[in-house]
């Protein structure tokens, strides 16, 4: 039977209005400031029309400002994602439409001291090993090359560690990779590409292993609230899980530039804690003033990061549980668009 929500709660309420999320998503913290007035631009980000790249755009953007500083911030994509051209040029973020698999295209990059890359597939590869590669291998080895002088973020994910026990905390940056599936193991891959750069010509790169980033419009907080919403059981299966808040997660990225290293450096970026997916449900139930079902049972290991040592060196996320979970619950409830992309965190053969 359905468990029912226990105690009435007023009806959540989005921080901001809904047509000022993006700008909500990209204020830049104190700690990015610091980064960013220590950081040398122009900033380049390749990849930048997915889920991340225009926050990451404009947080750059915000923090050179405030800085009274005009470096150029630059959005580089081939722009058929989420995001056009004109979603970063009318915040007054320059953009060069690029296919990052055209050697001559990628060549003629301008030249910049400090690269944000972003570029990844995940869905749908199962089916076809041949873009995963092209994406995920030979991309990060052709841009690896081409910008051995600059400093180098390259964005990564949690599915290269192995499975492990909710009591472990999570895997640590010490854990062996072990990953599951084709695609985590193009993830691997994409890394080596970059550690292999920085090994050959010292280029200072830092490696962001990030799960699971959430916002208005996505994450794994939109799959279970949307699924709670409707009336879906909750399979919980995967019974544990980490997330952040994104404006959080991209905080903590920018201010890993001042990690980068040669050779390479491996950071986790995620939220505090293991959090169980029931205890979640139950949550996001008694906000959204739905009922909820589950289905499976808790297996004894879980795809978990620990992102201590990033809390350690930039602080604490500062977006609460409670608040993600009340802004999550407010846009589902009041019919809020998303992407329309669930992470398939419930899965657990590494086929996306």
């Amino acid at each position: 039977m359905p468990d029912t929500p226990t105690t009435a709660v007023p009806h959540p309420a989005l921080p901001c209005a809904a047509d000022m999320v993006d700008d909500f998503l990209s204020a830049p913290t104190p700690g990015v400031i610091g980064t960013m007035a220590r950081a040398t631009g122009p900033f380049l980000i390749l990849g930048a029309s997915g889920k991340l790249g225009l926050h990451l755009a404009l947080m750059l953007r915000r923090a050179l400002q405030h800085l009274g500083r005009a470096d150029r911030v630059i959005a580089v994509s081939r722009f058929q994602s989420l995001r056009d051209r004109a979603a970063f040029e009318q915040r007054g973020i320059e953009s060069i439409a690029c296919d990052l698999g055209d050697s001559a295209a990628v060549a003629a990059l301008p030249e910049s001291p400090t690269v944000f890359f972003l570029a990844g597939v995940k869905f749908g590869t199962a089916a076809d090993l041949g873009l995963l590669r092209a994406v995920n291998v030979e991309i990060p080895q052709r841009i690896a090359r081409r910008f051995a002088h600059s400093r180098i973020v390259a964005f990564s994910s949690g599915n290269v560690y192995p499975f492990v026990s909710p009591a472990s905390g999570g895997a640590r940056e010490d854990t062996p990779a072990s990953p599951v599936g084709a695609y985590a193991m193009s993830c691997v891959d994409r890394e080596q590409a970059f550690s292999a750069a920085s090994a050959s010509h010292d280029t200072p790169v830092v490696l962001v292993r990030l799960n699971y980033a959430t916002e208005f419009r996505y994450g794994l907080l939109v799959d279970l609230a949307q699924w709670v919403f409707a009336g879906h059981p909750i399979d919980v299966t995967t019974g544990y899980v980490n997330v952040i808040w994104q404006s959080d997660a991209i905080a903590h990225s920018i201010q890993a530039l001042e990690l980068a290293s040669a050779p390479a450096a491996l950071i986790n970026v995620t939220g505090p804690g293991t959090l169980s997916v029931r205890d979640l449900a139950h949550r996001l139930g008694r906000a959204l003033g739905r009922p909820v079902a589950f289905t499976g049972t808790e297996a004894g290991t879980a795809l978990l990061n620990n992102a201590a040592l990033s809390h350690r060196r930039f602080g604490a996320p500062l977006v609460t549980l409670d608040q993600m979970i009340a802004w999550t619950a407010a846009w589902v409830a009041q019919g809020g668009a998303t992407w329309g992309k669930p992470t398939g965190f419930e899965r657990r053969d590494g086929r996306f």
